[in-house]
């Protein structure tokens, strides 16, 4: 079965590469993305693994808390979001949508 998981606390220094290479042991793999802000290229210390596993529960608790660089990982199923962004914020506009919005101060 494919999982998609939310891994977060990663330390600065974790790229694609070793984020795949801490769940590898765990399963096939089949990607690992380290999330960068877009205008510094900086990691923001979170990221997603899919992988094809047996039992995503048991995935899970093997990796939730485990030790990278002093920092404890928290890893988490992923959410899935509706396509296009979460609309009550405005997806990528990043207004809030219009609803409730104040055009004058």
């Amino acid at each position: 079965m494919l999982v998609k998981i939310f891994v977060g606390n990663l330390p600065w220094s974790v790229g694609d590469a070793e984020l795949e290479g801490i769940f590898a042991p765990h399963g096939d793999v089949k990607s690992a993305q380290v999330i960068s802000d877009r205008d510094t290229g900086r990691s923001r210390g979170f990221g997603f693994v899919e992988i094809e596993t047996d039992d995503g529960l048991t995935l899970i608790r093997a990796t939730d808390g485990y030790d990278v660089d002093g920092r404890p990982l928290r890893v988490n199923l992923a959410e899935d979001t509706p396509s296009g962004g979460d609309s009550s914020f405005g997806g990528d506009r990043g207004d809030f949508g219009g609803e409730g919005r104040r055009d004058r101060y």
